[in-house]
């Protein structure tokens, strides 16, 4: 059973299986292109000519080199095509009915020895295989688009798959330039299954009016670095995809995470599939075009924001590195900023800290020696709250525990003149709990920063039900003065990044938990086949175990999804102390410094 896998047919000949075939026709295949319809066959032969000559352009191959891969492909409307073939590989569309039609009549073509792979990313391996004349040759093989560049490829096992087609597809990919990584049939498998609930949730999001689909968008992109929103996503993969993945998903699951947002079906049964259609969450210039082109949902020039309040100095309560990196922000972008901590010591240790920051920016050629010397003095260190009696807008960046951030606004409520705006920055807490603690709870609002302040673009802009009107469009003009953007969301937990990349952080977990894949798999595939910048668990190492956990906790206390509750395995390694990186061992261990 130990094949060579140098005849490969791909049957179906949209955009992924001309991916796949032109990715095998140069790493030396002999390809066969199979599709019913003349027209994808000439479309996939043009496409391979095409992105081969962008290719020999680049520097990537040479002209020869693309003479040979062309001269390896081939094209035929019949599965009768492939019967030399050592593998075939199906991309035909999500179809239980479609898929297993083309099994049976492959069952019929190829040789004993040969490995049918299905490229299903929704749909039961096992089920497959299970009508298969010969199931323990069948295999899950999901690439992801554009499969010429992206490295994941999820080698999926059945109960029946033998383990030495595995090792030969495990190998051809490798050969391919691909990471391959080996998992157990599920729906979604480990990157989509992943990826999709969490798409699911920003649709339900949007649904709910919550929040505008750029602010949604935007919020992800900018504070966690992915190369696209999860709307303008959903638009790019296709909102009928999406659904019928999530739909296998639920199936199996019954997890209401994975139940399709309601507003999906609906955009599906009236075509408005996204890009391929021109028109989704958002409206295309064409079908098939990727230009965002304006509609009746694109938000207006903000000439109607109202007129704010006038802000030139900032205080920011707190001494870690948060309100230190905040007070930077301000003070860089020229506002006079009073830094107050407990006592005058941490408030010159904060201070101090922002010297560090600066200096190693002039280090790295980001600033003049001048300009470090002008925003430090613009910082002003204080021991006291009461240094924020004149200031125009009061920043709070400390420990995110309710009682204390009370305790903080009843504090500014009675030493903050009059018209001044108060800010917390909690990133899960009720702020109009904290407001509440005030007597003038229409001039509190959140500003969620992302750490580190000085380097991340996002603020996360928080009206409660009393926050005035022109507080809000203080704290959106402030943070255009800052260079930051902002996104509005309403007062309940998570907002929009927490309330969306936790319960993907937590699925993640569960993953492990159920012994489905690894570790390194999980985190691998996230990157290589999501374009993470962090896999799930090198990122909950780095923000704290501890932390995720007691965000989790207020995510399940506010949504009260049973789906959202933490996960076992994170409430252990919490009570263990295994915090991650802070304590030297969280899912992994780290080298103490």
């Amino acid at each position: 059973m130990d094949t060579p896998l140098s005849t490969i047919a791909v049957v179906g000949l949209g955009t992924m299986g001309t991916g796949i075939a032109e990715v095998l026709a140069l790493a030396g295949r002999e390809v066969i292109g199979i599709d019913t319809s003349e027209a994808a066959a000439r479309q996939a032969v043009t496409s391979l000519e095409a992105s081969t000559a962008r290719a020999v352009g680049r520097g990537r191959i040479t002209e020869q080199e693309r003479a040979e891969a062309l001269a390896r492909f081939r094209t035929s409307d019949a599965l009768t095509a492939a019967a030399d073939a050592e593998l075939v590989i199906e991309v035909v569309p999500e179809s239980y009915e479609l898929k297993q039609q083309v099994f049976r009549e492959l069952d019929a073509v190829v040789s004993p020895t040969a490995i049918l792979a299905t490229g299903t990313n929704a749909l039961s391996v096992t089920r497959l295989a299970a009508e298969s004349q010969r199931p323990e040759r069948v295999l899950g093989l999901h690439f992801f688009n554009p499969a010429p560049a992206m490295k994941l490829v999820e080698v999926v096992s059945s109960v029946l798959t033998a383990p030495p087609a595995v090792k030969a597809v495990t190998r051809l990919a490798r050969e391919l330039g691909k990471e391959p990584v080996a998992v157990g049939d599920r729906p979604g498998f480990v990157a989509d299954g992943l990826l999709f609930g969490y798409l699911n949730q920003a649709a339900a999001m949007y649904e709910a009016n919550y929040a505008s689909r750029e602010d949604i968008d935007a919020a992800m992109k900018l504070g966690c670095g992915l190369p696209m929103g999860p709307l303008a996503l959903l638009d790019l993969i296709g909102i009928d995809t999406a659904r019928t993945v999530l739909e296998a998903m639920y199936s199996a699951s019954h997890d209401r995470l994975h139940a399709p947002a309601p507003v999906l079906g609906q955009l599906s049964e009236a075509g408005l599939t996204g890009r391929k259609a021109g028109r989704g969450f958002y409206t295309y210039e064409a079908p098939g075009s990727q230009t965002v082109v304006p509609d009746a949902l694109t938000p207006s020039p903000e000439t109607a924001a109202g007129d704010g309040r006038p802000v030139a100095s900032v205080g920011v309560a707190g001494s870690g590195t948060m309100a230190s990196g905040i007070a930077e922000v301000f003070a860089k972008a020229g506002y006079t900023v009073v830094l107050a901590a407990r006592s005058q010591e941490k408030a010159d240790v904060a201070k101090g800290r922002i010297a560090k920051s600066l200096e190693r920016s002039v280090g790295k050629g980001r600033l003049t020696a001048e300009t470090r010397d002008e925003t430090l003095g613009r910082i002003t260190a204080a021991g006291s709250l009461d240094a924020f009696a004149e200031v125009d807008l009061a920043v709070e960046a400390v420990a995110e525990d309710l009682e204390i951030k009370q305790q903080l606004f009843a504090a500014l409520d009675k030493v903050c003149r009059p018209g001044a705006v108060l800010a917390t920055t909690t990133s899960s807490l009720p702020v109009v709990a904290i407001a509440r603690a005030t007597a003038r709870p229409e001039d509190v609002i959140g500003m969620h920063f992302f750490n580190p302040a000085p380097a991340m673009k996002l603020v996360e802009v928080v009206r409660t039900v009393l926050t005035a009107d022109d507080v809000h469009a203080t704290v959106r003009a402030v943070c255009a003065k800052i260079r930051k953007h902002p996104v509005d969301c309403g007062d309940r937990a998570g907002f929009i990044v927490n309330a969306l990349l936790f319960p993907y952080l937590n699925n993640a977990i569960k993953m492990v938990e159920e012994h489905y894949a690894s570790l390194d798999d999980i985190d691998a595939a996230m990157k290589l086949g999501g374009g993470y910048p962090m896999g799930p668990f090198e990122l909950l190492d780095v923000v704290g175990l501890d932390v995720s956990l007691a965000i989790e906790k207020v995510l399940h206390k506010e949504f009260r999804d049973p789906g959202l509750a933490p996960a076992p395995l994170l409430e252990h390694l919490v009570a263990a102390g295994c915090l991650g990186r802070k304590t030297g061992r969280g899912f992994r261990e780290y080298a103490r410094r």
